[in-house]
């Protein structure tokens, strides 16, 4: 697991800098389009980024607890409840990236095979699937090791 802790770290080192180039090349675009020279295919480029920094920060947002959660009635049940509560969420959740993977693989392996590109600047589309099905794979492994821990929890109380 703390191979998978080292690529989850490396992959928010990643999103966090697709998101200050994305604030990059927005501003630099903003100040080109007000002297008649915008950059080509720059949406293009912010939009690619702001997937991969989506799909490079699940993991480490998924490991640190950073999503948001409503837990009002259930900080009021006991703490065992509270375990089963959150395993069936993570082994929904499980079953859910799970599925997201393999479908967005297959859905990279459709576009390769298609020769699909970005319009503008003729960027292959499939890489970047390909990278957000690496992501998810890392995210449902995390999830993965979350219901490992509940159920040793659940063994120890």
């Amino acid at each position: 697991m703390k191979f998978i802790d080292w690529i989850s770290d490396h992959l928010k080192k990643g999103g966090s800098i697709c998101l200050v180039c994305m604030m990059f090349l927005t501003c630099a675009d903003v100040v080109g389009r007000a002297f008649g020279h915008p950059f080509f295919g720059s949406v293009e480029v912010v939009t690619i980024m702001a997937t991969l920094g989506l799909a490079m920060s699940l993991p480490f947002t998924h490991d640190s607890k950073g999503h948001v959660g409503v837990e009002i009635l259930v900080r009021l049940l006991s703490i065992k409840t509270q375990t089963i509560i959150e395993l069936c969420t993570e082994i929904l959740s499980f079953c859910l990236f799970g599925l997201l993977t393999w479908r967005m693989t297959l859905y990279a392996n459709t576009l390769r095979r298609s020769g699909e590109v970005s319009m503008n600047l003729k960027l292959p589309e499939y890489a970047v699937v390909y990278a957000m099905s690496f992501c998810l794979i890392i995210f449902t492994i995390i999830i993965l090791k979350d219901i490992i821990l509940d159920i040793k929890k659940l063994r120890a109380q």
